[in-house]
Formats: structure tokens, sequence, C-alpha cells
């Protein structure tokens, strides 16, 4: 009777150990398949309408369930935590790193939906045959030159601040070396943009 006993625990002990084995296969592929899943390709395939951003040389695509921009003669949309960039809006998206995104585009509100709904939308055709391009453009550089002498006055200021800050003794080291290296960057995003700026005067 006890040898019967003893055989039917161990058989209940086998089938509990197929069982935890088989639930843990089954959910490692559940994880595997979460994993591998990737977000779908970016697709416009008839030309968009857009809405230009008031105040900026940026226009977005409102009929679109993603976000795409229009900006310095690119296509942008981001995805993912990543950046991607097309010459045209039907053409191949390209990975392109944080930094080179133009700060017109990154500094579109999040809801812009929302704000601009009551933004007239343009049709693509309309926009591409007036020239919106070639105006934006010329708008554009404008208005990139303007903010590039205040951020050139910013440095200074804060160049200024800095060297104030040198030998004052109320403000800890660890502030010091954070100015300085916020400092270092803007003076890197700068180059960038008067570089970028020049560029621009060479294409048109």
């Amino acid at each position: 009777m006890s040898k019967n006993i003893y055989r039917g625990l161990g058989v209940v002990a086998l089938c509990g150990m197929l069982f935890v084995c088989g639930a843990t296969k089954e959910a490692a592929a559940e994880v595997s398949v979460d994993i591998n899943l990737g977000l779908p390709p970016i697709i416009v395939s008839e030309p968009p309408e857009v809405v230009m951003v008031p105040g900026s040389q940026v226009y977005f695509v409102p009929r679109l369930e993603f976000d795409v921009f229009f900006h310095n003669g690119y296509w942008w949309s981001p995805r993912g935590g990543r950046w991607y960039r097309t010459r045209d809006y039907n053409g191949q998206w390209q990975v392109i790193d944080k930094r080179y995104v133009p700060r017109a585009v990154h500094r579109v509100p999040r809801n812009y939906r929302d704000v601009y709904v009551r933004e007239r939308p343009i049709p693509y055709g309309q926009w591409k045959k007036q020239g919106y391009r070639h105006e934006a453009k010329h708008q554009e550089i404008r208005s990139d030159r303007k903010e590039i002498r205040s951020d050139k006055q910013e440095l200074k200021d804060d160049r200024r601040e800095i060297r104030e800050n040198r030998n004052n003794p109320n403000v800890s080291q660890k502030e010091k070396r954070e100015d300085i290296k916020e400092f270092r960057e803007d003076r890197r995003e700068l180059k960038e943009d008067r570089q970028e700026l020049r560029d621009d005067k060479r294409k048109r």
C-alpha cells in the first residue's frame, strides 16, 4: 500500500516538473517574441498635406498617426527613441543622430496637433508649386541668423559669468564644472548651427 502511495506521489511530482518546464519555455518564447517585435516602417505613400507651425519654418503632416515634420529640405520623424529623415516624403528613411535634428524641429510642442488644430492644411501640390519650400528656406535662413546672433550673445554672457564665479567661494566646484561643461556644449552647438547656415546659403 505504501509503495503505491509513493509511486503516485512520484508521478504527481514528475507531472508538476514537466508542467513548470513547459510553462517556463512558453514564457521564454513569449519574451523572445516581444523583444523581436519592432516598429512598423515609416511609409508616406501619398503626397501629404502640411501645416506650418506659426513662428517657425517647420511643417507637420496632420493626417498621419505618427509624427512627420518638414524642415530645412528634409522630412523628419521620431520613432521609438530614434530620429529618421529623408529628402522625399516617399523616400528611404535613414536613422540620424539626435544631435543633428534642427532645433526648430525639437521645439515643436508635443501637443502640436491640438495647439494648431485650426491652422489651414496646405495641399502638397499647392505647397510645392507656389514655392513654399523656397520661401520657407529664405525665411528660415534669416531666422537662423538671428537665432545664432542671440546664442552668441548668450555664450558671451555665460563666459563672463564663469569668469566671475571662478574665485567665488559661494559657488561649489561641482557647479563650476557643470557651468563649464554646459558652456562647451552650447559653444559646440553654435558652431554646428553656423556651419549649417553656411551650407544652406551655398545651396540657394
